[in-house]
Formats: C-alpha cells, structure tokens, sequence
C-alpha cells in the first residue's frame, strides 16, 4: 500500500484493533491505532527485501502467507479458522522483522523521534524528573518476556501501565536496541545523578537507610578507584572530589592510628 507522496510503505493492519474491518476497508494508520504505539512503521522495501528475513521461516507458522498478509498481497481463500491462524503468524512475522528494523539506521532515527515525543512514557522514579522511556526486550526469543521500559537516567527497568502495551513480547524489541541507539547517539546519554531519596523522621534521617546510604557511598567510591587505576575518568558528578576527600580521611585515620599505638 502505498502512503501519498512519501513514497511507498508498509502498514501493519493485523495490529490494529479491529483486524478483519482494517483488512477490507484500508482502515487507520497504524500509528494512531490503541495499543500500537510503541512500533514504528516498516518501511515495504525493507520487508520485501528477502535477506532481511532471513531464518524466520523457521519461527512463523505459515510464513509465506504470513508475509504475503504483511505486504498486503494476501488473496489466499480460507475459511475463518485458518485465516485467523494466519493473522496470528502475521503479528508474530512483524514483530520479529521489527526487532530487526529498528537497529538500522532508518529504524533507529524513527524510533529516536517517537523517543524524543515521550511516545514510550516516561520514567516513573520522581528524581527521574520524567525522563522519556525505551523499550526493550528480556530475551531475543519470542515466548521468554514481555516488553519492558528502559529509563537511561536510573539505568533500571519498569512494566508498562497500560495491559496493552504489557501483553507485547518483548522479542519484538530486542535485548541490544537500547543499547544501539546511545552508541548511534552519544549525546542522548543523560548525565548520571548521585541524588537519592533519604527517609527521615523530624527531619532525622532514619539510622537504617543512613547506614546503606554510607555503605552505597563506600561501594561507590572503591568502584571509582578501580576506574581510575583503569584509566577511565569520572563516572558521575563530583566523583573526583569525592574520591579525594575520602582519601584524605584514610590518611587521617591513618596518622590516628600510629599516634595511639
């Protein structure tokens, strides 16, 4: 099918909502359909380039009229079960080329702009300030997880709200898409931050969380010395200065020491 002047593409109508009225009367784009917000559009010569698709054969059941149902030639006459099987191969077959698609370069830069519109939701930790979110996969084997969300300011993983988006394998995503993107797009590598929520009781910070708080420092300040005996610079904000003062108390706990004994 092709999308006015912009040249030819491919639109996913087995992900709409309402499969069977979108195959029959050229419905919705796919962007705009609930639920399939978080994939981008393949572009046709992409799916009709057949080493694109190489070893899918072997994943999709009934793949030649899966693929033929993705690019829109599908004329096969079935009855309703067969059909409704071949829809289902069809939503799998797109998935897995999608997983595919978004580590090119065109795939990355249409994912970079629904990144850059916060189209994956943003990052539900508050001292994340709503950083914008990414998907991506647990596995690389369909089955095995379903999507998660990627903040890169906590550097942690979250569930989708919405049971729409949660129900996605996240095989469609992929375990290296992430992690392509920032090496594609340097600057978009948030700086990190030490800030932390610390819970107090009249304005006293609880002992127990003061104490992991002082253990997280300590793990932190060793991790920095062995980056540094590495010869890889600061890691986050301030971890110089930091480093420096807790050496400098070494060596005062040092001197203590010789003095009393």
């Amino acid at each position: 099918m092709r999308g006015g002047s912009e040249g030819p593409v491919i639109l996913p109508k087995f992900l709409f909502d309402q499969l069977r009225d979108a195959l029959l009367s050229e419905a919705k784009p796919f962007i705009s359909s609930r639920g399939n917000e978080y994939f981008c559009v393949i572009d046709e010569d992409y799916l009709t380039d057949r080493f694109n698709l190489t070893g899918l054969n072997a994943d999709v059941q009934y793949y030649q009229y899966a693929l033929d149902l993705v690019t829109d030639v599908f004329d096969l006459d079935c009855d309703d079960d067969m059909r409704e099987q071949i829809e289902k191969s069809a939503r799998h077959l797109y998935g897995l080329v999608h997983a595919r698609y978004i580590t090119t370069t065109r795939g990355l830069a249409k994912m970079l702009d629904k990144y850059k519109k916060g189209d994956f939701g943003k990052c539900p930790r508050v001292l994340c300030n709503a950083h914008p979110l990414l998907p991506t996969g647990m596995s690389d084997l369909a089955g095995c997880a379903s999507v998660k969300l990627y903040c890169s300011k906590c550097e942690d993983l979250y569930n989708p709200k919405s049971s729409r988006h949660a129900n996605i394998d996240g095989a469609y995503f992929g375990t290296s898409f992430t992690n392509i993107l920032f090496q594609v797009y340097p600057a978009l590598v948030p700086e990190k931050t030490k800030e932390r929520y610390s819970p107090k009781v009249f304005g006293f910070k609880v002992h127990a969380s003061a104490a992991l708080e002082r253990w997280q420092d300590e793990r932190r300040v060793e991790m920095c010395r062995r980056l540094r005996a590495l010869g890889v610079g600061a890691v986050f904000p301030g971890d110089g200065e930091d480093l420096a003062g807790e050496e400098e108390m070494d060596e005062d706990e040092d001197v203590a020491e010789g003095v009393l004994e």
